[in-house]
């Protein structure tokens, strides 16, 4: 057959010369494939007018390109962070190798540049074209994307009726969210799944996290992460930005880190509020979320864990007019529930209370709360010192972390005010020599800090499941049981297993050291002592420190040893 007469161009003409369709089958494909929006490979493929083969020959010798064997190639090594089906199934392509800034491309048609132009604006790489055979390249789509709809197709599936979550406010922001409900239903679905999951299992946080051939979401419950589920690393894109739509943030940036906050909505009208934190890792963006239970500050103290008498050194620097009570322990051991039980105790209509705080995790109603924002300049010092041109009666800053708020906080605590804090310090008695670390006078830390917390949280044996445990009595006093424990004899217990828990663990309760600055106390801060004495005054004083407090619970069976000694070994 020789040139074709009708104006033609391009794969078709070559197809035509190469005998492998009729001029006529040829016009007529063209035609039907724009009619029907799909490429010219795929419609000849699909309705059995062309062989795969004859097809990529004839591309190789227009093109000059060689055919390269999709079959061969492994998958495990394609660059799956770059993929998005809706993309690869659209332009019939597929990013099979990279290469510094430059990605190479399987196509069936060389010069198909609106699917080069749209992998490059995506991917922001240079793009090389690979000549491939349409069935080959239909099969390995289908095989990468398997997984992905299974997944998603599998528990994905159900109903949020009895959910929403709440708007952004602006009509940009909800054209996204509209635009992401409905392109991407199953991954929307997923992600509300994860969060009811979540709630559901009393979990504290969410992590998303992005590796190079794999994905995974982690929840941590009772402190301790727990893998939940693996999605096809495909979806890495997909869930990031559709929770970064939720959050408001701007799903645009995958280069600096991000904070925003979801509040989801529940059937009854309670809502939970969800803090989001994104952060870009080697293969995508790893996102954080906690979640933030205002009904967890509303528990009273009752529920937190303390001791009898542990209880009423905290009541009664609580109701004192003015003083520092200092809050202290590692991220995660529970200070800012400590704390706002505090304030809830205190939030009365005849008092005035203000809180500074990085950011705002729960709100209170009659508290008046204020988020601190450094790139404005609004610092926990910048805020506490208009706080007290308001007359307050009560202040809580959300940390101590420079002299600046350290010294503002005194000042406050000196001068007719309750002041409410955290610092990251081990114990209660580091907690006081840090302030005079940081620069704060010795007299200023003795006569203004009233009371100090350290806590942890240690996971509560599932009462269901917990079994008796022996261990030899020496090995009882090597980790700090006293003889008179010994004489009055307990039972210890350990971890079982039962559907009710995870691990033999349900749940977790607080371990405190709660030291009041007595005068003996004071008398040594004053002589710049250091910890270990002030510790050993303590304990003379009858205030137990954290293991001790956690071997109590112990001997209580609440907890068991190992994981008393886990939460509190420094």
């Amino acid at each position: 057959m020789g040139a074709p007469t009708s104006v033609m161009t391009g794969l078709a003409r070559r197809l035509v010369i190469e005998n492998v369709i009729s001029e006529n089958v040829a016009n007529d494909a063209v035609a039907a494939a724009a009619r029907e929006q799909v490429r010219l490979t795929a419609y000849l493929v699909g309705k059995g007018l062309a062989k795969p083969m004859d097809i990529a020959r004839a591309a190789s010798v227009e093109f000059g390109d060689p055919i390269f064997d999709l079959s061969a190639l492994d998958l495990d090594q394609i660059p799956k962070n770059l993929i998005e089906e809706k993309l690869a199934r659209k332009h019939g392509c597929l990013p099979i190798y990279q290469r510094g800034r430059r990605i190479f491309i399987a196509l069936t048609d060389p010069t198909d540049q609106a699917a080069l132009r749209d992998i490059a604006f995506t991917t922001q790489l240079n793009t090389v074209s690979i000549l491939v055979e349409e069935d080959k390249l239909q099969a390995t789509l289908d095989t990468l994307f398997k997984s992905v709809s299974n997944f998603l197709g599998d528990g994905a599936d159900e109903s949020y009726g009895d959910i929403e979550f709440e708007s952004g406010g602006d009509e940009e922001s909800d054209q996204e969210e509209t635009r992401a409900t409905e392109d991407d239903a199953p991954v929307v679905r997923f992600i509300q799944k994860m969060l009811l999951d979540a709630v559901a299992a009393g979990a504290s946080d969410l992590h998303f996290e992005p590796y190079e051939k794999t994905y995974r979401v982690r929840f941590r419950i009772d402190g301790v992460l727990r893998e939940i589920a693996r999605p096809p690393v495909q979806l890495s894109k997909n869930l990031s930005s559709r929770l970064k739509v939720m959050s408001k943030l701007n799903i645009a940036e995958r280069r600096l880190p991000q904070d925003g906050r979801i509040k989801l909505k529940l059937r009854g009208g309670h809502s939970i509020d969800f803090r989001v934190s994104s952060l870009p890792t080697l293969y995508g963006e790893k996102l954080v979320l906690r979640i933030l239970d205002s009904s967890s500050a509303k528990l009273g103290i009752d529920a937190l864990g303390y001791e009898p008498d542990q209880k009423a050194l905290y009541l009664e620097a609580l109701e004192k007019p003015q003083g520092l009570l200092l809050i202290t322990g590692p991220t995660g051991s529970g200070k800012t529930v400590s704390l706002y039980t505090g304030i809830n105790i205190l939030n009365q209509p005849d008092t005035n209370i203000s809180t500074a705080e990085d950011p705002v995790e729960i709100n209170l109603e009659g508290v008046n709360q204020v988020n601190v924002d450094n790139k404005v300049g609004l610092t926990f010092a910048s805020a506490l010192k208009s706080f007290l041109r308001q007359d307050p009666d009560v202040i809580m800053v959300g940390e101590i972390r420079d002299l600046e708020t350290a010294e503002i906080a005194v000042k406050a605590a000196q001068t007719g005010h309750l002041v409410l804090s955290t610092l990251h310090t081990n114990s209660a008695p580091e907690t006081l020599t840090r302030l005079r670390n940081m620069g704060v006078p010795s007299f200023n830390v003795a006569t203004s800090v009233n009371l100090v917390i350290a806590q942890r949280l240690a996971r509560r044996l599932c009462m269901e499941c917990r079994r008796p445990q022996q261990v030899p009595v020496e090995s009882l006093r090597q980790v700090g049981f006293l003889e008179e424990d010994l004489a009055k004899g307990f039972q210890l217990y350990e971890p079982g297993s039962c559907p009710k828990c995870k691990d033999g663990y349900k749940g977790r309760v607080g371990i405190y050291e709660v030291m009041k600055v007595t005068p003996a106390i004071q008398r040594i801060i004053m002589e710049e002592g250091n910890s270990i004495l002030i510790a050993d005054q303590a304990r003379k004083e009858g205030f137990d420190d954290l293991r001790r407090s956690g071997l109590k619970k112990v001997m209580a069976g609440v907890t068991s040893l190992h994981e008393v000694l886990r939460v509190t070994t420094d």
